[in-house]
C-alpha cells in the first residue's frame, strides 16, 4: 500500500519558526509510523515562493524575489535534518518544472470552461495573500490573523467559477464525513460552503512574481492556485527516473487552520475542475500559542514577532525533546499554549524521569543481575495484559492522524512499567537466592515491555529510541515486532548513557 503525506509549503518571506517545525514533525511521525508498518511512503514538504508577500518582503530588503526565495528556502531546508524529518522531496514553487505543470493543469481548467475574465474589487490582506469575504474581516477592516489594515483592491482578474461547484462540494462533505478532520474543522468548512460560494480570483495583473497564465501572459496565477498544485505537481518530477503520480496520488494533507478554506474548499473544487482525483483526507491542526506581555495568547507568527526559535529549543533540550513536547503538550488538531517553562517541565518529569530513568534502571539491572543478557523465558502474563492490543490501538489512532492520543496510549505503558519496577523491586529480589527465578522473569518482562514501547515511540523520538533499542540489543523497529512477547530474548545488553541528561 502506498502512503502519501504532505505538509503545507511555507512562505519564504522570513526564516522558519516553531510553527513550521510543528507541522513538519507531525507529518514525519505519520511517515515514520507507516514505514514501520511496511508501507511504501512518500513525504513531501517545501516552500511557497511566489506572490505578493514574498515580493513585498524582498522589496523591503532591497533584493529580488528570487534572491529572497533562494536564501530563505535554504533556511527551511536546513530545518529538516535538525528536526530529523525524513521527507522524500523538497519542492520549491519557483522550480521551472512546477511552473510548467501548473500551467498544464490550469490550461485544462480553462479548457473545461471553469474560468472567465472580470473586475475584482474588495478587501485584500497582502500577508495572507487572500481576498477577504465579509465574514473574514476584523474590526476597522483589519486582518483578524495579522492585525493589519486590509487593502482596497480593484484590478482586472481571471476568475475561477467556484460557485459552480457548490452542490458537488456539499455532496462530497455529505458522502465523506471524514474528508476533513477534526470534526470542528469539517463543520467550519461545510458552513463556509453552505453559506454560499462566490467565484474567486484566479490571477493577478498587478504583480509579476508568479507563474504566467498561459492563455493571457499579462497575468500571473493568484499564488494560492500555484501553491496548492504543488502536492500534485511534485510527484511528476520528484523522481528523475519515473512519474510517481499514479503510484502515490491521492495525498493526505496536514495543514494549519488559517489555511482551511483554501484546502478544504478551493482545492477540491479546483481538482474537480481539472478532473483530478481528490485527496484522501485533510487534517487541520490548530495554532501553537504564545502569551504576550498582557497575558493574552496569540498564534505564533513571524509578522507578530512572537515566535519560539526551534533551533534554540533543540540546542538546549535536543531534537527528540522538541518532537515529543510539541505533540504531548498540545493535542494535535487543537490550539494550545507553549512556553520554555513547560518545555523544561515536560523534559524533566516525563522524558528524563519517566522514560530516561526507566531505560537506565532496566539496562543497568540486566547488566548487573542477568549477565548483560535478556533472559530467555516467558515474560510475566500479568504485564502482558497491559500491552494487549496496543499495536492495533496506536495504529488505528495514527490512521486518523490522532498523533497526541497515540502518544498518550504509549506513555501509559511507560508509566505502567515504572510501576512494575516499584511493585517487584528487582534489587530486593536479587538479595534472596530463592527468588532468582522470579528476578529473571521480572527482568525479562521489563526488557520486553521497554523494547515494545521504544519501538512504538520511534516515530516520535527516533534518535533516543534508536540508542535505547541498540542498548537492548534489539534494533529492529518493524511494527510487527512491537507486540509484547514477540521477541525471544537472549540478546546482549550494553550500558546506556543518559537519554535525556539535564541541559546546561
Amino acid at each position: 500500500m502506498a502512503y502519501y503525506v504532505t505538509t503545507p509549503i511555507f512562505y519564504v518571506n522570513a526564516a522558519p519558526h516553531l510553527g513550521h517545525a510543528y507541522t513538519t514533525i507531525g507529518a514525519d511521525i505519520l511517515a515514520r509510523h507507516m514505514r514501520q508498518r511496511g508501507e511504501e511512503v512518500f513525504f513531501l514538504t517545501g516552500t511557497d515562493e511566489h506572490g505578493e508577500p514574498v515580493a513585498q518582503a524582498a522589496e523591503r530588503e532591497g533584493v529580488t524575489p528570487k534572491e529572497l526565495a533562494d536564501r530563505n528556502a535554504e533556511r527551511f531546508k536546513a530545518l529538516l535534518p535538525r528536526i530529523n524529518a525524513t521527507n522524500d522531496f523538497f519542492i520549491r514553487t519557483s522550480d521551472p518544472r512546477h511552473k510548467r505543470a501548473v500551467q498544464d493543469v490550469m490550461q485544462r481548467v480553462h479548457d473545461n470552461g471553469h474560468v472567465y475574465k472580470g473586475m475584482y474589487e474588495g478587501l485584500y490582506c497582502p500577508r495572507c495573500a487572500d481576498f477577504k469575504t465579509e465574514n473574514e474581516v476584523g474590526p476597522d477592516e483589519t486582518c483578524p490573523i495579522h492585525k493589519i489594515p486590509l487593502e482596497h483592491q480593484r484590478e482586472e482578474n481571471w476568475f475561477f467559477r467556484l460557485s459552480a461547484f457548490q452542490e458537488r462540494l456539499e455532496k462530497l462533505y455529505a458522502e465523506q464525513p471524514e474528508f476533513v478532520r477534526p470534526k470542528a474543522r469539517y463543520n467550519e468548512a461545510l458552513a463556509f460552503i453552505t453559506g454560499g460560494l462566490n467565484d474567486i480570483s484566479l490571477s493577478r495583473s498587478k504583480i509579476t512574481w508568479g507563474v504566467e497564465v498561459p492563455w493571457d501572459t499579462g497575468h500571473v496565477f493568484y499564488v494560492w492556485f500555484d501553491a496548492l498544485l504543488n502536492y500534485y505537481t511534485a510527484l511528476g518530477f520528484a523522481d528523475p527516473e519515473q512519474d510517481l503520480t499514479n503510484k502515490f496520488w491521492p495525498a493526505r494533507h496536514i495543514i494549519g487552520k488559517d489555511i482551511l478554506k483554501f484546502h478544504a474548499v478551493f482545492w477540491p473544487a479546483l481538482l474537480m475542475a481539472a478532473e483530478i482525483e481528490l485527496p484522501k483526507e485533510i487534517f487541520i491542526h490548530g495554532f501553537l500559542l504564545m502569551r504576550d506581555a498582557s497575558g493574552q495568547e496569540h498564534k505564533m507568527s513571524k509578522s507578530l514577532g512572537n515566535v519560539l526559535d526551534p533551533f534554540e529549543v533543540m540546542d538546549r533540550f535536543g531534537t527528540d525533546a522538541l518532537r515529543y513536547y510539541c505533540f504531548r503538550e498540545v493535542q494535535f488538531g487543537q490550539d494550545g499554549g507553549v512556553s520554555t517553562i513547560t518545555f523544561g517541565e515536560r523534559y524533566e518529569t516525563e522524558l528524563a524521569n519517566e522514560l530516561g530513568n526507566l531505560a537506565g534502571r532496566t539496562t543497568n539491572m540486566l547488566i548487573r543481575y542477568a549477565d548483560a543478557t535478556v533472559p530467555q523465558r516467558d515474560p510475566d502474563p500479568e504485564l502482558a495484559q497491559d500491552f494487549d492490543g496496543l499495536v492495533e490501538e496506536v495504529s488505528a489512532l495514527l490512521d486518523r492522524t490522532e498523533i497526541t492520543q497515540a502518544l498518550d496510549r504509549i506513555w501509559q505503558r511507560v508509566r505502567r512499567l515504572n510501576r512494575y519496577v516499584e511493585e517487584h523491586q528487582p534489587w530486593q529480589l536479587a538479595k534472596d537466592e530463592t527468588k532468582a527465578d522470579e528476578l529473571q522473569t521480572v527482568l525479562r518482562s521489563l526488557a520486553e515491555g521497554l523494547r515494545v514501547v521504544t519501538v512504538l515511540l520511534t516515530p516520535y523520538i527516533p534518535e533516543s529510541a534508536g540508542k535505547l533499542l541498540d542498548a537492548l540489543g534489539a534494533p529492529d523497529i518493524g511494527l510487527e515486532g512491537a507486540r509484547y512477547g514477540s521477541h525471544p530474548g537472549g540478546q546482549t545488553v550494553t550500558k546506556l548513557a543518559p537519554l535525556f541528561p539535564k541541559p546546561e
